[in-house]
């Protein structure tokens, strides 16, 4: 059981160092490449830094109007009274701590991320596909991934399917640090997953300078055109037509980066959380089987190799087992696979790990093992 000393009293302490650092790097690159810092745009619910305070405040909403009404049934007084029960018991100053520093780490992290992503092309032009796709067709015995995968599954209606995993990634960044960072009753475990997610995404940046790919699917195209047209597919275009402007036209971002592959990471980042924070079987059913079609979707629409995929996974061990070390959330010793996974969340006679708030609230804190 974790003690307020091993979480500390800034448990944010690394998660903004991390910010600061990540962020401090691409201001310098932004001034050293003559590029400008950019808030890419996202396909739901517009820009990262309008998106993500959305989230939070109709969080927020859905956490209390429900409640505030189920409680009150329609009476003014017992609504109101019912509202201010609920924050002063959730929405604590630790609470509030929790989702301002831990929205605006994770938005300084991954728009720095975003930006030493685009910025890669101008730094390091040397590229590892064919040594990447070389170690493919060994280990598959002279076969794509890609069209192993057509062969086998098919590229028709499995193609829509995978599709709608692959694309779900996109608004699921935000909605699951929304999610982990509102709802955690236990705080703890708020700042485990967005420190988490700071370390994975800062890793995945370094691994795209460390080896630059473009993937499969768009060094040797051929390898994907049977595939039935799909949104997928529709964002492979687009992100092929966005790099070609940045490279040679007036565009000031492009989102092209092969090795590792953050789609696994992150997918596999949650799916960890939830083995070890989420009492719900069927939550932590449901993100494994997420992480395991991503994997299949990565390389059956050609983004990435099986390279990328490991060091993907990778990552999101080291971030999971290091947010946890500098959290103060213990792990247990055993194999490796043990190790990695971590165990299921604690029964209510087990307790819990414990934090700065559960301390003060011992007997809250105990039942707070779910997301």
């Amino acid at each position: 059981m974790s003690t307020p000393s091993a979480l500390g009293r800034r448990p944010y302490a690394f998660l903004a160092a991390n910010a600061a650092l990540i962020g401090a790097v691409t201001l310098f690159a932004s001034l050293a490449l003559d590029r400008p810092v950019a808030d890419p745009e996202g396909s739901f619910l517009g820009p990262s830094w309008v998106r993500l305070p959305v989230l939070c405040l109709t969080a927020i909403v859905i956490d209390l109007l429900p409640r505030a009404l189920w409680v009150g049934r329609l009476d003014p007084a017992r609504t109101a009274a019912a509202v201010r029960e609920r924050v002063r018991t959730h929405w604590t100053p630790a609470r509030l701590q929790l989702v301002v520093i831990g929205i605006s780490g994770f938005y300084i992290v991954y728009v720095a991320y975003r930006n030493l992503k685009s910025l890669l092309p101008l730094v390091r032009e040397v590229k590892y596909d064919r040594e990447l796709r070389v170690l493919d067709r060994l280990l598959l015995l002279g076969h794509d991934p890609a069209t192993a995968l057509h062969d086998l599954l098919g590229t028709g209606f499995t193609a829509h399917v995978l599709s709608a995993v692959y694309l779900a990634y996109i608004p699921l960044v935000a909605i699951l640090v929304t999610v982990w960072l509102v709802w955690s009753n236990n705080i703890g475990y708020g700042w485990w997953f967005v420190t988490a997610q700071g370390i994975a995404w800062t890793l995945g940046t370094v691994s795209y300078y460390l080896l630059p790919t473009l993937g499969p699917g768009l060094m040797y195209p051929w390898l994907t055109t049977d595939i039935t047209p799909n949104g997928t597919s529709e964002l492979m275009d687009s992100l092929v037509y966005s790099r070609q402007g940045f490279l040679w036209g007036g565009g000031d971002y492009q989102g092209v980066a092969g090795f590792a592959s953050l789609h696994t990471a992150i997918a596999l980042l949650w799916a960890l959380m939830a083995q070890h924070t989420v009492r719900s079987i069927l939550v932590r059913r449901v993100l494994w089987v997420n992480f395991a079609l991503t994997v299949v979707a990565t390389l059956y629409f050609g983004w990435h190799y099986i390279a990328d995929d490991i060091g993907g996974a990778i990552i999101a061990g080291v971030a999971f087992r290091l947010a946890a070390r500098v959290t103060g959330h213990p792990l247990p010793r055993g194999p490796v696979l043990r190790r990695l996974l971590g165990q299921a969340p604690p029964t209510r006679s087990s307790g819990t790990p414990r934090t700065p708030e559960s301390v003060s609230s011992a007997s809250r804190a105990a039942d707070a093992s779910s997301s």
